[in-house]
């Protein structure tokens, strides 16, 4: 069993902010905008988020018609990519591995937290699809399967996408977000997004991931990872 760490929601390269964190330790997963929207998808303005206000409360005035690429999706429990190095990690992962998500989020109306890196949630893998083995039959069993995915709902052509799938008993959008990283000097003495000294400790991750690739977590930290969940 081992874990994958991978970083999702809306930034200030995708979208121009970053999801909001409350004085009670509670978030919005807010997603990047959708690049294809398709007619009659949802967009920042119509979705309200779970504390009640629409999710284009948080992002800029210019963005609350846009629709929204909302993946993962915390539904029924399902994340795609088709792009080189995030198809090559989820490709790795197996059933009953982790597959665990972080956003940067920034404080509203608090000064209890700060603009970080928090995880946010995680799925625990049921199955593992490659479209690129699919029967045309297949796909269009996937397409029903997993319809409230964001790339299915883009459309075909499938290629190179790889979903994967949550036990929807076993994967969460965490009610309060678990801070991952502290700033760092890079290489260039720039102050920038790396794992915390305590995280370090529990996952096996080291280095900066303000802009990174799925990061592994090996099997020897993946209880770590539980006894986080459970609090």
């Amino acid at each position: 069993m081992k874990g994958l760490l991978l970083r999702v929601g809306i930034d200030t390269g995708a979208g121009g902010t970053l999801g909001p964190i409350f004085d009670d330790g509670s978030f919005e997963f807010v997603p990047i905008p959708e690049r294809y929207p398709q007619q009659g998808a949802n967009t920042y303005k119509n979705v309200v988020g779970r504390h009640g206000y629409p999710l284009s409360t948080y992002v800029p005035k210019t963005l609350e018609n846009t629709a929204m690429h909302f993946d993962p999706e915390f539904d029924t429990y399902t994340y795609g990519d088709p792009t080189v190095i995030k198809r090559r990690s989820l490709l790795k992962l197996q059933p009953d591995d982790l597959l665990v998500f972080y956003a940067g989020l920034q404080p509203f109306n608090t000064n209890r937290y700060q603009t970080a890196l928090y995880i946010i949630g995680y799925f625990t893998i049921q199955k593992v699809v490659d479209f690129n083995r699919l029967s045309q039959s297949d796909i269009e069993e996937y397409r029903h399967l997993y319809a409230n995915n964001a790339h299915i709902k883009r459309g075909s052509p499938f290629f190179d996408l790889v979903i994967v799938a949550g036990d929807i008993q076993n994967s969460e959008l965490l009610k309060k977000a678990i801070l991952l990283s502290q700033k760092k000097p890079d290489r260039r003495d720039r102050p920038t997004y790396a794992v915390s000294d305590e995280m370090e400790q529990l996952l096996g991750v080291t280095g900066f991931i303000q802009r990174s690739a799925p990061r592994t977590i090996e099997e020897g930290y993946i209880n770590n990872l539980r006894n986080i969940f459970k609090h």
